[in-house]
C-alpha cells in the first residue's frame, strides 16, 4: 500500500493497555495511524480502532470518558467503518456480567457478555476460528490461528436480519467444548475478540484485508457534515490518571 493511498486510521486512546502494539501493527499493515482521543480527528479518519483489555465495566467508563460512545454511534450513523478489538468488541453488545455485576456495553448488537464455561479459564494461547462464507475479514486466512485472551465472551449470537439489509456475517471459535463469537463482520462495524496484533503474520493479514475495506475519504468528505446523534453535543472529558496506565489483564 503506497504512501499516497494509505488509510487514515484513528486508534482510540481511552487509556487502554495495548494501544501502541496495535498502533504498531496497523503501522506495519500499511496504514498511517494517530493515538488521540480527539473527536474530530477520529470522525474525519478513515477509520477507527477502538481497542480493549481488562474488565467490561472500566473499558465501558474509559471510553465514556473520552466520549468515544458519541464517536462510536456517529461514524456508524455516517456508515463510516469502526473495528473493535477484544473488549473492543465485547462492549458493542447490550451487557456484560461479571462478579454478579452487569454492566450496560453500547448496544450496537443484542445480547450479554458472559464468563466462557470451561474447566480451564482464561482462554489463552491460539486458537482456530469458523469463518463464514463471503466473509473479507478473514479472506486467505480461513484457517489460520490467531491469539485470545480472555474469561468473557458473547456465547450466541441474537442479532436477526433486518429488511433487505445483509446480515452481518459472524466467526465463531470454542474453548473447552464452549463456543463463543469470535469476530463480527456488519457493515461498517467490524470487532475480533482475539488480538490480530499479537497474532503474527494471520493477524497482519486481517488487519490488512480491513484496512482494504475502508473508503479513502479526501478533505471534503472528511469536512462534511455527518448525520447527528441524540448526545452530539454532550462534552468529552479526559480519561483518568488511574486509567491511563492501566495494563493488560486482559478478558
Amino acid at each position: 500500500m503506497s504512501a499516497e493511498t494509505a488509510a487514515r486510521v484513528v486508534v482510540l486512546d481511552h487509556g487502554s493497555g495495548n494501544v501502541r502494539s496495535v498502533v504498531r501493527a496497523l503501522e506495519a499493515a500499511g496504514a498511517e495511524v494517530e493515538l488521540t482521543a480527539d473527536r474530530e480527528r477520529a470522525l474525519a479518519a478513515d477509520g477507527l480502532v477502538v481497542p480493549g483489555v481488562g474488565a467490561f465495566a472500566a473499558t465501558i467508563e474509559q471510553i465514556r470518558a473520552v466520549g468515544g460512545e458519541r464517536i462510536i454511534e456517529r461514524r456508524l450513523a455516517g456508515a463510516l467503518p469502526v473495528l473493535g478489538i477484544c473488549v473492543g468488541l465485547q462492549i458493542l453488545f447490550d451487557a456484560g456480567t461479571e462478579h454478579g455485576t452487569r454492566s450496560a456495553g453500547l448496544g450496537q448488537w443484542p445480547g450479554e457478555v458472559t464468563r466462557i464455561q470451561a474447566s480451564v479459564v482464561p482462554h489463552m494461547g491460539w486458537n482456530t476460528v469458523e469463518a463464514p462464507p463471503g466473509t473479507r475479514l478473514f479472506a486467505g486466512i480461513e484457517a489460520e490461528r490467531f491469539y485470545f485472551v480472555h474469561s468473557y465472551a458473547a456465547r450466541s449470537w441474537q442479532m436477526e436480519q433486518i429488511g433487505s439489509l445483509p446480515a452481518p456475517l459472524v466467526t465463531w471459535a470454542e474453548h473447552d467444548g464452549d463456543r463463543f463469537v469470535a469476530a463480527v463482520e456488519n457493515a461498517a462495524l467490524t470487532a475480533t475478540q482475539f488480538h490480530p496484533e499479537k497474532s503474527g503474520e494471520a493477524g497482519a493479514t486481517l488487519l490488512a484485508n480491513w484496512l482494504r475495506t475502508l473508503p479513502r475519504r479526501g478533505a471534503a468528505d472528511a469536512d462534511r457534515t455527518l448525520p447527528a446523534t441524540a448526545t452530539d453535543s454532550a462534552p468529552a472529558a479526559a480519561p483518568s490518571a488511574s486509567t491511563a496506565t492501566l495494563e493488560e489483564p486482559t478478558r
